[in-house]
């Protein structure tokens, strides 16, 4: 088939390249010119495992192709997907602006008379209704619009990945028809399709987030209060996770969610909610805790050390999760601001994302070029992403490169066993404090 993806973000990228590699012909479109020129260079603008690689084969295989017309786009495609941001407005509501502009340019622009448009993009239910309305209200030709939503549940950092080895394929259709030919183009992908309304489509992306989301902020409380209750949440974790009516994922207890995804999304359930009169006390309660947990560890070292003002903390970890670059909502953020607030000088090191923090944070922290510059000589450190270059270094070697080995683990990187035999104060989510009343070395 011939198909076009408006938006070249997280989603789109990685939704345009995959059926670009089980065959299909490929326009993927953007705005943004200097996006598209590294595009069509093979090189991707988000870091994400194996997504360059498939983009580079099929740029080769010329069944992929980008560019900023929607001419080119919209004139001979038969699938039309959108896949442009809905970030959140500041009521917590979705902010529909680049999917309406988007859908007027298709109406002006769609050649084919038996495409059909269809919504990745995360938008509130009854959007694809309107989507539907601002097309037709800019055809040119007589043309029957037919819409389809198909939500993604791609995670990042491992998209290309959940997209060949997803649970499921949701398809929203007014139209049997529609949903056919949707689902031959996406049948070599091998995941069970779920057929839905185009209503309960956009509501089971919306509910899936909000529930993980719940998950997560659970765990947390009961984190919370294992600390002061002398269990281990990882105990805890394990034997809730082993009833299959739980199971085990999300059951991580941290610092928190972020990205581009749970906080928005369920801000957005919680406003839909609002709209139709029904308070959603469960989901504001989960955001409410999450908020909380993002600065839990800042909040420790207030505990235990006292007066932080004017002391040394490296930060490791900038993403909001391993394996990608994105620091949208991000725990580190919130970790960092908190210092500065609390006059602490603030080092960072990430391996991927350094250069989006230094847009955001400027020359208000200092970054390092590897994780033990960032170590070396802190009073404090945190561990605020669990990337595996993190988790494999010993213990001991960190406490011998900081000045006073004060170590914040948001993400339990560490065991208590190892804690325990070295020389430093060790503090995790969920677990007993290891006090090992460290000295500051002296300099020498």
């Amino acid at each position: 088939m011939r198909i076009s993806v408006i938006g070249v973000g997280y989603v789109g990228l990685v939704t345009g390249a995959c059926l670009a590699n089980i065959g299909h012909h490929v326009t993927c479109l953007d705005i943004d010119h200097e996006k598209i020129d590294q595009l069509n260079q093979g090189i991707s603008p988000i870091y994400e495992p194996g997504l360059e690689a498939i983009l580079q084969q099929n740029l080769v295989n010329k069944t992929i192709s980008f560019t900023t017309c929607y001419r080119t786009a919209c004139n001979e495609a038969q699938v039309i997907i959108i896949a442009v941001g809905t970030p959140s407005n500041n009521d917590g509501s979705a902010d529909l602006s680049a999917i309406q502009e988007v859908a007027e340019k298709i109406g002006s622009f769609v050649q084919n008379e038996d495409a059909i448009i269809v919504t990745k993009s995360t938008v509130p239910v009854g959007t694809n209704r309107k989507i539907k309305k601002w097309v037709t209200n800019h055809l040119k030709q007589n043309t029957r619009v037919m819409i389809a939503s198909n939500p993604e549940f791609l995670r990042e950092g491992s998209g290309v990945h959940d997209t060949f080895n997803g649970d499921r394929i949701v398809l929203g259709t007014e139209d049997n028809k529609v949903a056919a030919k949707l689902q031959e183009m996406l049948k070599p992908f091998g995941v069970p399709i779920l057929q839905t309304s185009i209503e309960s489509a956009e509501m089971i992306k919306y509910s899936s987030n909000a529930f993980l989301a719940t998950k997560i902020s659970f765990i947390n409380e009961i984190a919370n209060l294992c600390e002061k209750l002398g269990a281990n949440v990882e105990d805890v974790a394990k034997g809730m996770g082993m009833d299959q009516r739980i199971g085990h994922q999300f059951l991580n207890a941290g610092i928190g969610y972020g990205g581009s995804c749970f906080p928005k999304d369920t801000s957005a359930l919680v406003q839909m909610a609002g709209n139709l009169q029904h308070k959603f006390d469960l989901l504001e309660s989960v955001i409410h805790v999450n908020a909380k947990q993002q600065v839990k560890l800042v909040e420790l070292a207030k505990e235990h050390m006292k007066d932080i003002k004017g002391k040394k903390a490296g930060i490791l970890g900038l993403s909001f999760k391993p394996n990608t670059d994105d620091i949208r909502e991000a725990a580190s953020i919130e970790i960092i601001s908190a210092l500065l607030k609390a006059g602490v000088r603030v080092t960072v090191y990430d391996p991927v994302s350094q250069d989006k923090v230094k847009l955001l944070l400027g020359n208000t922290v200092s970054y390092s070029e590897d994780c033990f510059a960032a170590i070396e000589d802190q009073e404090m450190l945190f561990i605020a992403t669990e990337w595996e270059e993190f988790k494999v270094l010993r213990l001991s070697t960190i406490a011998k490169l900081m000045k006073t080995p004060n170590l914040f683990d948001g993400r339990n990187c560490f065991s208590l066993h190892e804690a325990k035999k070295t020389a430093m104060n060790y503090y995790s989510i969920g677990r007993p404090a290891v006090m090992n009343h460290c000295i500051e070395k002296e300099n020498v």
